[in-house]
């Protein structure tokens, strides 16, 4: 069962409306049945009836006309025609239009995978109340990163962090500090018995927690805010709860990532091609966007790494979520709205770190501003920026020099290095007589000419590097005085010793 609610916002990912709902958004799902053009379909009340062959709108206004379903999906964009709308009122039936590009298979499995998959688990939300009203308390059902997934109904008279972990979606930094130091997560990690957590602060109450596992497996915690420890009965009634949140959660997942895997394949389209339409569908906008490219390694489990910066990257709701995200071979990417300043792509990278464990190493490229059509030039600005980075983001708005000069070098490599001039004999002079000639011509270069500033770079005496230069022009032709000369010589140095 799914609320139909929950059904429009997981298929928004593949680019679908919802175009009128006489009944309201909280309509329960129970069932998935499928349009058979060639005779008369039976669909139960709490069904969603896919209509597959519906050529026109006046099919379609008899269909949804005669339906009992509760929502029926078709292929077609907005606005909803007339007709159709008119016909929705009669019946009572929600409409959902879908990209027509999107296969009937793809939506088929989405559908029964959140409606047939979560038969029996009820709503979390439904059973934060159910163990709020058996244990006697207001109840949070947090995830493993202590963010909320769901919460009782009634939450009258709670201490300010309930408030701010209801309100901000996640626990508090202080307060999660003083849960940690009590040794909270770590019993959670160990132990499925409640634990009783006394007040810890002024601001943090009393709390009864208990772990949410599927096997060996910590999926999150319930959280019930008590006075005082509990009798056995109230305690074996949350465990109970959170063997059920964990049913609920395994199959959330399921649905999950039939969801990643529909974003993902949107996002490389979008990198790809740089079709407008895929962002429509992603529900982002078609300009100020940036691509980020992020590789995360901890120890040799570099895949492994990159999973749970994947699934970091797209845990919550689409709607909860800046970005939208894809994992390709062990590059993760994600296009997020930020504007002209890359300062909330930068934090975007430094969140997405907090979230992976500390003996990660995150590397991270962010491209330049774009809009739909420059996705794949951003993505190549991503990549090459990834190219860069020594655990901080590279932005390429300040490293696009840097970016050129490898993409030169990159040239070079797959071309001929040239083994003769004014760079090729320095390197050589400098290899046979332990000279530094060729590194002290690029610090004279970068200085603009200005000795004391290139004899403070190369940490030496300016009399070291004037003699240096007089002992260069000896050894090759030097016509520092021509800027056409200068620029070749610098890009020759870069590309030679590296300088990137």
């Amino acid at each position: 069962m799914v609320a139909l609610d929950r059904l429009v916002d997981v298929l928004g990912s593949l680019g679908t409306h919802l175009s009128c709902a006489p009944r309201g958004r909280d309509v329960q799902l129970r069932g998935v049945a499928l349009h058979d053009p060639a005779e008369h379909t039976q669909a139960a009340p709490d069904d969603v009836l896919l209509g597959l062959g519906v050529p026109t709108p006046a099919a379609a206004a008899r269909l949804v006309g005669g339906t009992s379903a509760a929502a029926v999906v078709l292929h077609g964009s907005p606005p909803l025609d007339e007709r159709v709308v008119a016909a929705a009122k009669r019946s009572g039936a929600a409409v959902l239009l879908v990209d027509p590009s999107v296969p009937w298979g793809q939506l088929a499995n989405v559908a029964q995978t959140l409606v047939l998959g979560g038969q029996g688990s009820g709503d979390l939300f439904a059973v934060a109340d159910a163990i709020a009203a058996v244990v006697g308390g207001p109840v949070t059902i947090e995830d493993q990163q202590s963010r909320v997934l769901a919460y009782s109904y009634r939450q009258q008279d709670v201490d300010p962090v309930r408030v701010q972990t209801i309100l901000g979606r996640r626990v508090p930094e202080e307060a999660w500090q003083a849960l940690d130091a009590y040794g909270v997560f770590t019993h959670l990690a160990r132990s499925d018995e409640p634990l009783f957590v006394p007040k810890l602060t002024d601001r943090l109450g009393g709390r009864l927690v208990a772990a949410v596992r599927a096997g060996r497996e910590l999926l999150g915690s319930v959280w019930v805010e008590v006075d005082r420890n509990v009798d056995s009965g109230r305690a074996a009634a949350l465990v109970d709860g959170a063997r059920t949140a964990a049913l609920h959660l395994l199959r959330a997942r399921a649905s999950a990532d039939l969801e990643r895997q529909a974003e993902a394949d949107l996002v490389i389209e979008a990198l790809d091609s740089g079709a407008p339409g895929n962002l429509v569908r992603l529900g982002l906008p078609s300009f100020d966007l940036r691509v980020i490219a992020v590789q995360a390694h901890a120890g040799e489990g570099e895949h492994g790494a990159a999973l749970l910066a994947f699934s970091r990257a797209t845990a919550g709701f689409g709607w909860s979520r800046p970005g939208r995200s894809a994992l390709f071979g062990n590059v993760l990417y994600t296009v997020l709205p930020c504007g002209e300043d890359p300062a909330a792509a930068v934090e975007w990278v430094r969140a997405l770190a907090r979230e992976l464990p500390a003996e990660a190493v995150v590397m991270a490229g962010i491209g330049g501003r774009a809009d739909a059509t420059s996705l794949p030039a951003a993505r190549d600005e991503a990549d090459e920026c990834l190219a860069l980075s020594d655990g901080e983001p590279v932005v390429y708005d300040a490293a696009w020099a840097r970016v050129l000069l490898r993409r030169l070098a990159g040239v070079a490599e797959a071309g001929r290095l040239p083994t003769r001039g004014p760079v090729a004999d320095l390197v050589r002079h400098d290899a046979e007589h332990g000279t530094q000639y060729a590194v002290t011509l690029r610090a004279w270069l970068a200085a603009q000419g200005d000795a004391r500033e290139a004899a403070r770079a190369l940490a030496v005496h300016p009399n070291t590097l004037r003699y240096r230069m007089q002992r260069m022009a000896a050894v090759t032709s030097l016509p520092l005085d021509d800027p056409d000369q200068r620029l070749a010589l610098a890009i020759a140095l870069a590309v030679t010793l590296g300088a990137f």
